[in-house]
């Protein structure tokens, strides 16, 4: 999508580091259909009453905000993002709006077979598919739901009808899903779909994290390279951009697919971060584990200008967080856990 009301502002919106914030993470409902282990706790967490979400509309007009402001790219999570009602026509407000460059959505796919078509015709170009395993009884265990299949059927309805790339997102975790390595590598090379590695977080619900459960990236990429075919080898990815979260690698033999490598924890990418969440109920958040927010949702059904609302979020990113410092002694979890974040 292209700005057709004139040139781009330069960006209003840098933090006391000069990190330019362009990236906007956008929750649009706490819910899920899942209750994975390394995320939601299997019962007891409190949904956000459906009053305290923000509207559809309310949602469009912090993006138009942010975009006076530089925002350039939107994706859409959740929870579970295909469980809010009418996602489309969300989808459809920001891109005619015309204001952003990238629109993207985080999902676990179960849904997508019957909303790609619709959420595709409203304007979507990209999702990313949250998948742990490939072994179902181990999907189940992890989701707490026997879905494997339904998150399959997704994958392929993603590649019918996005542009793509579909990228998958695999949390792996030691003794749990570690083995699979090889096959999701397959299914990289099988399907031409870019599959990255996201290092296990202190973001569950239960607080169960531990480095013992963390398999490093640099490891990852380690037991890919052994189990690659001849002198097959993982090459950097020329597209790779400085302020994505994820390394990428293409397969030096030329076959499909891309390996990407998220190490949050192991490399953090804090310096170059260019991102901040908005949450379902309005409160912006500068880092993912931020311990304090800032509340948009009150002003904006207070009457405030968008002038103002402008000046909120200036002031929110002039405070954002340096860094995460999970591998400090200051480390403080987030003040919320991830479905309840937004990822």
């Amino acid at each position: 999508m292209s700005n057709l009301d004139g040139p781009r502002p330069s960006t209003q919106l840098t933090d006391r580091l000069g990190r330019r914030i362009e990236n906007l993470r956008v929750s649009v409902t706490d819910r899920c259909n899942f209750r994975c282990t390394y995320c939601m706790p299997e019962e007891g967490l409190e949904w956000l009453d459906r009053s305290e979400l923000l509207s559809f509309e309310e949602i469009a007009r912090v993006v138009r905000v942010g975009a006076s402001l530089g925002i350039r790219k939107v994706r859409l999570t959740g929870g579970e993002p295909l469980v809010r009602r009418g996602l489309p026509t969300l989808v459809r407000l920001l891109h005619e709006s015309h204001l952003i460059d990238d629109l993207s959505l985080t999902t676990n796919g179960v849904l997508l077979p019957e909303q790609a078509e619709d959420l595709a015709r409203a304007g979507l170009r990209r999702v990313n598919v949250s998948l742990d395993s490939l072994v179902r009884k181990r999907f189940e265990q992890i989701a707490r739901r026997d879905a494997l299949a339904d998150v399959l059927r997704g994958l392929e309805s993603a590649a019918e009808h996005f542009e793509g790339p579909v990228k998958v997102n695999a949390v792996l975790i030691r003794g749990l899903n570690d083995t699979e390595i090889p096959d999701f590598v397959r299914l990289a090379r099988e399907k031409d779909y870019v599959i990255r590695f996201i290092e296990f977080m202190p973001l569950d619900a239960d607080e169960s994290w531990t480095r013992h459960g963390l398999v490093e990236g640099s490891e990852i990429r380690e037991r890919i390279e052994a189990s690659l075919p001849g002198e097959t080898r993982l090459v950097p990815d020329l597209r790779d951009y400085p302020s994505a979260p994820s390394r990428d690698f293409v397969f030096s033999d030329g076959s499909p697919g891309r390996i990407g490598f998220i190490n949050s924890v192991t490399e953090p990418f804090c310096e170059d971060c260019n991102r901040i969440r908005l949450t379902a109920d309005g409160k912006i958040r500068t880092c993912l584990f931020s311990t304090t927010e800032t509340d948009l949702a009150t002003p904006l059904r207070s009457g405030a200008s968008d002038e103002e609302l402008a000046s909120i979020l200036r002031r929110a990113v002039q405070d954002k967080e340096p860094g995460h410092k999970i591998n400090s002694d200051e480390f403080r979890r987030a003040s919320r856990s991830m479905s309840q974040i937004g990822g």
